[in-house]
C-alpha cells in the first residue's frame, strides 16, 4: 500500500507541520512519517455526464447513509468504519443557488431559461448562484471527516489546494483570494478573476457538494447570473486562459491523485 504525507504535498511548512503534530518534537521524521500515515481509502465514482438532479438525489443517499452509519456506530448498534466517495461528473446547463444565495443573482427569468437549455435549483449547499455544464470538471467528496480532520475551513482550504496544485503542473499559476472561497488567478490585481467554484455542506462531519472547475465550459452561461454573488469579479477557464481544448479525463485523473495526496487516502477504482 503506497504510503503518502499530505503535509509535505500541499507545501506546509515545516513550523505548520509541528503546530499539525506536536510529538513531532519529540520522534524523528522519519518515525512520524509513519506514525501518522494512517491510511484512508476513498471510493472514486464516475458518473460522466448526469442530470443535476439525477447525482444531486445520489449524492444525498450517500451523505444519509453515512450520516445514518454514524448515529449507528455512536448508539452501539453498529461498528465501523464509514466509507468515503469522490464522485466526478459533468451537468447539463444547469443554474444552482445556495441557501445563502440571492434569487436576483440569476438575471433571466426561470420561464426563460428553456431557451438556453438550463434547469435551475435552489439547493442545500453553502454559497450563492453558480452553473454548471458540460466541459466542467464537477467533484463531489462524500467524506467523513472523523476520518480526516473535523475542521470545515481546513477541509474548504484543501479543497481548493488541491486544484490550485491541479492548475500547476498545466501550466497555470493559481491561487487563493482572502476572504473568499475557490480558487483564483491574478488575485489582488485588477485583472483577478475566478477558475474554480465551491460550495459544500456538512453535517456530523459528513461532507457533500464540492467543486466546479472551468476546464472547456462555455463561458457565456455566465452571463446570465452574478457568478458566486460576486458584482466585480469575472471568471475563466482554462480553455481560455491557455488558448485551446483541455483534455478533461487527464485533468480528472491529475484532480483525483492531487486530491489523494492532499488529504492523504489510497483512491478504489
Amino acid at each position: 500500500m503506497k504510503k503518502r504525507l499530505c503535509i509535505y504535498k500541499s507545501n506546509l511548512r515545516k513550523s505548520q507541520f509541528k503546530n499539525y503534530f506536536p510529538i513531532y518534537r519529540r520522534f524523528k521524521r522519519s518515525f512520524i512519517v509513519n506514525f501518522v500515515t494512517r491510511m484512508k481509502q476513498v471510493e472514486v465514482i464516475n458518473k460522466g455526464l448526469i442530470d443535476y438532479k439525477e447525482c444531486w438525489d445520489f449524492q444525498e443517499s450517500l451523505f444519509k447513509k453515512t450520516v445514518n452509519e454514524k448515529i449507528a456506530i455512536r448508539d452501539g448498534e453498529a461498528t465501523g468504519p464509514t466509507k468515503n466517495q469522490l464522485i466526478f461528473c459533468e451537468h447539463p446547463h444547469v443554474y444552482t443557488l445556495g441557501k445563502s444565495g440571492k434569487q436576483e443573482n440569476l438575471l433571466i427569468t426561470e420561464e426563460n431559461l428553456s431557451k438556453y437549455g438550463a434547469s435551475f435549483y435552489k439547493i442545500n449547499r453553502g454559497g450563492d448562484i453558480t452553473y454548471h455544464g458540460p466541459g466542467q470538471l464537477v467533484m463531489y467528496p462524500i467524506f467523513d471527516l472523523d476520518h480526516f480532520f473535523t475542521d470545515i475551513h481546513k477541509y474548504m482550504r484543501y479543497l481548493e489546494e488541491a486544484v490550485i496544485l491541479t492548475l500547476n503542473e498545466f501550466g497555470i499559476k493559481a491561487d487563493r483570494v482572502e476572504g473568499l472561497t475557490g480558487v483564483w488567478l491574478d488575485g489582488g490585481t485588477p485583472n483577478e478573476r475566478k477558475i474554480c467554484a465551491m460550495g459544500v455542506k456538512s453535517s456530523r462531519w459528513v461532507t457533500m457538494h464540492g467543486i466546479a472547475l472551468n476546464v472547456n465550459t462555455d463561458m457565456n452561461y455566465f452571463n446570465h447570473i452574478v457568478p458566486c454573488g460576486i458584482v466585480d469579479k469575472s471568471v475563466t477557464s482554462m480553455e481560455k486562459e491557455l488558448g485551446e481544448r483541455q483534455d478533461l479525463e487527464q485533468i480528472k485523473q491529475v484532480l483525483k491523485e492531487n486530491m489523494a495526496n492532499v488529504f492523504d487516502f489510497d483512491i478504489i477504482e
